[in-house]
């Protein structure tokens, strides 16, 4: 057996580390370190950047995690990183070379995000987008309670429109060269079911669960799938 490996969580727009607290807490059940990063969503090279720092320091093998515009980051960080052992893409993007999350949120019907967004401009240039308090609860989290949903409206964390636009600049994707696991809801209003389900086959998963009736906040409201797939994943990295 080799040394077991750290969980590194990466959210994505919208959300914030703590967004992976139920998940962190089967993952300590079950004996595993986890770690939620803080990710700027400034810029899919940038935050990746950021990424391979923060994997560098644990100094460490590691299972990455990425929600949403977080599989942007992580396919172009475990890019020939071999502290990288095994990917779980939750209800997140898996990018071909080139390809963004605006590109691959529209390449399927069923995506509602756009009317749901505030976009105003930053002084680092271009504008930012947060999704409006009155659409959070019914776009991002509609299978979780009122009182939940506004919490996390107050909390989300706004992206760049240079973050949703950039193309993946790595050559060669890390999910084609490290085992990945897929895990997302049947009833994804930010991603629709059919890209998803597009981008895991593509990848080759090793392990794909359609959660029936799910939103996109798949971390908070069906932590126990989510934690399954990080679990799997975490299982292979130790071989």
């Amino acid at each position: 057996m080799s040394e077991q490996p750290v969980i590194v969580l990466v959210h994505g727009a919208f959300a914030e580390s703590a967004s992976w607290n139920r998940v962190i807490r089967r993952l300590h059940g079950n004996r595993l370190t986890a770690v939620a990063v803080a990710n700027p969503l400034r810029s899919v090279e940038g935050d990746a950047a950021y990424l391979r720092d923060v994997i560098a320091g644990i100094g460490r093998p590691v299972v990455l995690v990425g929600h949403s515009y977080g599989g942007m980051v992580i396919t172009q960080a475990a890019a020939g990183n071999p502290a990288v052992r095994a990917m779980v893409y939750v209800a997140a993007f898996a990018p071909e070379p080139g390809e963004s999350a605006l590109l691959l949120s529209g390449k399927f019907e069923g995506s509602s995000l756009g009317g749901a967004l505030v976009a105003y401009p930053v002084a680092s240039g271009g504008n930012e987008f947060r999704i409006a308090e009155d659409k959070f609860h019914h776009q991002f989290c509609a299978d979780l309670d009122a009182d939940e949903a506004a919490l996390m409206a107050a909390t989300q964390r706004p992206v760049t429109e240079q973050a949703l636009s950039d193309g993946l600049a790595a050559s060669e994707p890390g999910w084609r060269t490290t085992p990945s696991w897929f895990v997302h809801g049947e009833r994804d209003l930010n991603i629709p079911a059919a890209a998803l389900r597009f981008m895991a086959e593509r990848a080759g998963s090793r392990g794909t669960r359609e959660i029936p009736g799910a939103s996109h906040a798949l971390a908070a409201s069906q932590p126990d799938a989510v934690t399954a797939a990080v679990l799997d994943a975490a299982d292979h990295g130790q071989e």
